[in-house]
């Protein structure tokens, strides 16, 4: 284990992660929120002291193996999570670190999920950081460093699987470094792009900075207690409801669409079923919901913006979904399973390894019937390897083992059963909002700080998708 090479790596990191806190306070300046600057200017030079002692000298072995790439960039997260909640424990406005720390990995992890209570009481400053969180975690820290570093590509690549989503991430072009960068210039553009057209709709520059990046992130944080709901706006809520949707489509088929090789995007058989899922799923609510709204397109728009919502893992609202029947929450529920697609910044298992997991057991059933016949899952027309077969059924299989543990873990809160899985599930898929309790109306501030260590834990296995962070914690001591 090269532990040299990965202190090096946490270092690089940790220095993105100290200069963007830089940003709130220009925010802290503008509006003259000068009591809370100290609050950022503090772990900004804490943050700073411990990047540069990990990277003053560059070691002289950069082998980086599969091990290190996923150690790296779990103790990394863990890092950059722990000294991103300092500021809201600084300042006051989440005075108790759990629930800080909370707070900030509900933020990188894109979960959206919180433990405020009253949203809009907090400053600007630190409601800008919350949502800027969302998305440097939307994309990954690690990716936006390799954009801005030339890199042994070898080991990028490494690093790059550990942190993208999806069951398999290959490269756009040759070079990983460069892969990054596209992807990241996709992501500015359609965040700018977002941002845009939110102030044509009305919102101050501020409101839509801070529910850009939010959508960027797939995160769902908002600077008003009733979310996206707050602007009572048509216009707002299609905005954010397409772009959270188009955030949620692998960033390579952006890149196929801009080199004009829209046959290979067309093609894509997990692009056309998680836009399937979305129209039927809307469809669906809205023949559940139509009599709790006065007319049919609102009970439509409404619906269609839930479900953009909940499978994107965004965790936006505009209605309380608590308030809808049973079918319709549960539908919601198996959509947060679901997820968005691989290489994208939504959460959830994703759907092409659903597809995946659905056509292997398609084909076991069709072995059991005829022994002897040749099949082989595919996607988009081609054998998937059976090294990617295998890697989604076993994810699955650690996903169900590792969620039924935390139900079991914070079983002892006082809250039902349904609202302890809910609680999980919404955690584990970065979703950000649940049922009961749990529901877009409320938050999970009532749980003791054992159940919040829990959840921190489940919400970084989801965005990590498990392994980083199971790696981390298995590593021998020599």
């Amino acid at each position: 284990m090269n532990y040299r090479m990965i202190t090096y790596i946490m270092g690089q990191i940790l220095k993105v992660v100290g200069l963007c806190m830089l940003l709130p306070v220009v925010v802290g300046l503008i509006y003259h929120e000068h009591h809370v600057l100290l609050s950022f200017l503090i772990p900004f030079a804490i943050t700073i002291l411990i990047a540069v002692a990990f990277t003053i000298k560059k070691p002289k072995d950069n082998t980086v193996y599969s091990m290190e790439g996923f150690v790296s960039v779990a103790a990394s997260w863990i890092a950059m999570s722990a000294i991103g909640a300092l500021p809201f424990v600084i300042s006051g406005e989440i005075p108790n670190y759990f629930d800080a720390l909370f707070e900030t990995v509900s933020g990188f992890t894109t979960t959206g999920a919180t433990i405020l209570g009253d949203v809009e009481a907090m400053s600007r400053t630190c409601m800008f950081w919350r949502a800027f969180t969302h998305w440097l975690g939307g994309m990954g820290v690690l990716m936006f460093v390799l954009a801005i570093m030339s890199s042994n590509d070898s080991r990028t690549m490494h690093m790059m699987r550990a942190e993208c989503a999806g069951p398999n991430v290959g490269r756009l072009v040759s070079k990983s470094s460069f892969s990054a960068r596209i992807l990241y210039g996709i992501y500015i553009l359609l965040t700018l792009s977002e941002t845009g057209l939110l102030m044509i709709g009305g919102l101050p520059l501020y409101d839509a900075i801070v529910h850009a990046c939010s959508s960027a992130g797939t995160g769902g944080f908002s600077m008003w207690n009733d979310s996206i709901g707050h602007y009572q706006s048509p216009y707002v809520e299609m905005v954010v409801a397409i772009f959270i949707i188009l955030f949620g489509v692998n960033f390579n088929l952006y890149y196929y669409m801009m080199i004009k090789k829209f046959a290979l995007a067309y093609k894509n058989e997990e692009v056309r079923v998680y836009f399937g899922i979305i129209a039927i799923s809307t469809a669906i609510i809205t023949l559940s919901v139509m009599k709790q709204y006065a007319t049919v397109p609102e009970a439509l728009r409404k619906s269609f913006f839930m479900v953009a919502s909940t499978i994107t893992s965004a965790g936006f609202s505009t209605t309380d979904t608590g308030q809808w029947p049973v079918f319709a929450q549960t539908l919601l529920l198996l959509l947060m399973f679901i997820g968005s697609c691989g290489g994208s910044t939504g959460g959830g298992m994703k759907v092409s390894r659903i597809l995946i997991i659905v056509k292997t057991g398609i084909r076991e059933l069709r072995y059991i019937v005829s022994p002897h016949a040749v099949t082989s899952v595919k996607m988009d027309g081609k054998p998937v390897e059976k090294d990617v077969v295998r890697g989604a059924t076993n994810y699955f299989i650690l996903f169900m083992l590792l969620m039924a543990i935390s139900v079991l873990l914070i079983s002892h809160d006082r809250y039902s059963i349904e609202e302890s899985l809910s609680a999980v599930i919404t955690c584990m898929n970065n979703i950000g909002f649940g049922v009961g309790r749990f529901s877009p109306s409320g938050n999970l501030g009532g749980l003791d700080s054992f159940s919040k260590i829990v959840l921190c834990f489940d919400m970084l296995l989801g965005r990590l998708e498990i392994y980083p962070l199971i790696l981390l914690f298995s590593l021998k001591k020599n």
